[in-house]
């Protein structure tokens, strides 16, 4: 009995995304009435950027970390004394994660 190991999966990472996208648009897209300001049709769209800047931001700071992380261990364990180098380049990493949370304020602020 053979078993097929290059088989596709049956979904797609892309079109989950893309349902995904598509479900996101649909359900923050306001109706349409003729006595609604324009500035309101726009409130929607700040918590959807809001959430994107935030979680983009931290899912960039997380696989960067892994990897600096990874590094980091392999590097101390060769040479204890490259400790405060590996906190730096550490603290590089995480300070996206932050610069995602400052504009996730700044988009609610405004």
């Amino acid at each position: 009995m053979k078993l097929a190991l290059n088989r596709k999966p049956a979904i797609s990472l892309l079109s989950v995304l893309g349902s995904l996208a598509f479900a996101g648009f649909v359900l923050t897209n306001p109706a349409a009435y003729a006595q609604e300001e324009a500035a309101a049709s726009s409130s929607s769209f700040k918590f959807l950027a809001a959430g994107l800047a935030f979680g983009l931001a931290g899912l960039g700071a997380g696989i960067g970390l892994g990897f600096v992380g990874a590094a980091g261990l392999a590097a101390i364990s060769e040479n204890p004394k490259m400790q405060s180098s590996v906190f730096i380049f550490v603290g590089m990493v995480e300070s996206i994660a932050i610069y995602g949370i400052v504009m996730m304020f700044i988009i609610l602020g405004q």
